[in-house]
């Protein structure tokens, strides 16, 4: 995604292809050094182990990261891909997990699987693939099984699907 370098030739007669690798954010073509553009191609990189599992960094689509045990955790801002060292990716993935714990408020384990989570925007319910808001005022550790289910009714009644205009016959 974006300008990368090439290592190698596309050769059609080789059966050795050429590697890519994409330039880091805040990298520029014009002002990359051979050394900066050979340092791309050591990612992704393993930097050691955590809990007899591989901690490995890299850059996706999506920015720098570190994967432990098949999850995915985003490095900051001020984190470098090319330098970051074990303690700091065990720092990452210790905040990415308590994150990933808070989320979760209450998860009621019924035929009709409702839970109540703690997102971007506050608390809300979730409910068959779709989210529903906790009324201002509600306390979203205190809502019983009953009520999340008035609050999915009330909401599934109050919308009502859109209407587009039809367009006119030219």
């Amino acid at each position: 995604f974006g300008p990368v370098v090439q290592l190698g030739e596309n050769d059609p007669k080789s059966t050795i292809k050429p590697q890519f690798a994409s330039l880091l954010k805040g990298q520029l073509i014009e002002t990359l050094t051979l050394e900066e553009a050979l340092s791309l191609f050591k990612l992704p990189r393993n930097i050691g182990n955590y809990e007899d599992k591989e901690v490995v960094i890299g850059v996706g689509r999506f920015g720098p990261y570190v994967r432990h045990n098949s999850k995915f955790f985003s490095l900051k801002k001020e984190d470098d891909p090319l330098t970051i060292n074990i303690e700091r990716a065990i720092e990452l993935i210790e905040d990415g997990r308590r994150k990933e714990r808070e989320k979760v408020i209450k998860i009621f384990q019924d035929e009709l699987k409702v839970q109540v989570l703690n997102g971007r925007w506050g608390p809300y319910i979730a409910h068959d693939g779709l989210n529903y808001k906790i009324p201002k005022g509600t306390d979203a550790h205190s809502l019983s099984y009953e009520e999340c289910l008035k609050i999915i009714q009330s909401q599934k009644s109050s919308t009502k699907p859109k209407k587009f205009p039809k367009k006119g016959k030219k």
